[in-house]
């Protein structure tokens, strides 16, 4: 690392203390130095730019130490750098005792340039932007802390599908994949679900409003959260072992609802992820012509795929088939009832055998 590259990392992580926009510590969260790095103008892929781009990130490791390789952890859809907090830690697969880990915020996360924070662009003013240009943003940043190879890019849901793409996109960049519930191009299913819960934002919205922090109607979450929550998150089997009957069920998803808004994320923020989320495809990445297949069979980086046997939002059919065409890919079919939560610590025997799988892969 070049001494005006360590000045700027020392600076950028010099303030431990959380941005205000962060949502509130939940449990099994782990509290880490943050960094925001402004870089200026961004240009995405569709020609548009954001303005005034910045860039956020939390680090665990010493990121001074050179003699440890550099992991990436990346955010689902609607989540900040927290989102692989269960496989961080001593004894993790991911052990800041061995690696330098980046976990960087998502554009349109809230945390990263957003629809909700930015001064010139804010609302639906905001450019539209796609996983390829988180990826793009995510390098931009590695670049400017220093960071010329990456030893493993990991992520869970959106996470995976930009882990795959950073496959495509950085095949001499990064040595190791880990991808959980991913998709190399989206499914029509999970494609639909997105444009009810988007919907149920869009209907709560007015142009007053949008992406304006704090004035969206208190009930603009009514209608998404038992849609992506519940319904697409987890299973029937996992519902009926949680709860004894529908009234239960009901109440919970009350007091999601209420725990959800406190979590203060923006619904355009989601809008525009949701966006990015619908239209990808890695085939879709300059030099492929469409061709999904062939763009995964670029990817040179020894890779990890897992999924659940049900997953009702990104169809676990769709992590075995980009499976088939990496040529040194190992999937893994997790046990668990807990469907797209799988990948969280929401299942704790699930995240369990991640943990174990994983750290093997990361090993060998």
């Amino acid at each position: 690392m070049s001494s005006t590259t360590a000045h700027i990392t020392a600076n950028a992580i010099a303030n431990a203390a959380a941005p205000s926009s962060h949502p509130p510590m939940q449990a099994g969260w782990i509290e880490a130095p943050h960094g925001k790095l402004s870089l200026g103008s961004f240009v995405l892929e569709s020609g548009a730019a954001i303005d005034d781009f910045s860039m956020s990130w939390a680090v665990h490791g010493d990121m001074q130490d050179e003699s440890l390789p550099v992991a990436v952890a990346l955010c689902a859809i609607g989540s900040v750098h927290h989102r692989l907090d269960f496989l961080i830690g001593p004894d993790r697969a991911l052990d800041p005792r061995h690696f330098r880990i980046i976990a960087i915020d998502a554009i349109g996360n809230g945390l990263a340039s957003s629809p909700s924070n930015s001064e010139r662009q804010a609302g639906m003013l905001f450019p539209r932007f796609t996983i390829r240009d988180m990826v793009r943003s995510q390098k931009l940043l590695l670049d400017a802390l220093g960071v010329r190879e990456v030893e493993v890019v990991a992520g869970a849901s959106m996470g995976g599908m930009q882990a795959l793409q950073w496959g495509v996109e950085y095949p001499a960049v990064v040595r190791k994949i880990v991808a959980l519930t991913p998709m190399a191009k989206t499914a029509p299913w999970a494609a639909a679900i997105n444009e009810a819960a988007r919907q149920s934002l869009l209907g709560r919205l007015s142009a007053s409003n949008a992406g304006v922090q704090g004035t969206h109607p208190p009930d603009i979450w009514d209608g998404w959260v038992p849609i992506m929550q519940l319904l697409a998150m987890r299973t029937p089997s996992q519902l009926a072992g949680e709860f004894r009957d529908g009234p239960a069920c009901l109440a919970w998803i009350r007091q999601r609802t209420a725990w959800w808004r406190e979590q203060r994320f923006d619904p355009v923020d989601w809008i525009y992820q949701s966006w990015a989320y619908d239209a990808h495809d890695v085939g879709a990445t300059p030099g492929f012509d469409g061709d999904t297949a062939r763009a995964l069979a670029s990817i040179r980086a020894r890779t990890l795929i897992a999924a659940p046997q049900l997953d009702l939002y990104n169809p676990a059919e769709c992590a075995s088939a980009a499976a088939k065409h990496i040529p040194q890919c190992e999937l893994h079919q997790i046990e668990s009832d807990w469907g797209h939560l799988m990948a969280s610590s929401a299942d704790e025997q699930a995240a369990r055998a991640l943990n174990e799988i994983i750290g093997r892969f990361l090993q060998s």
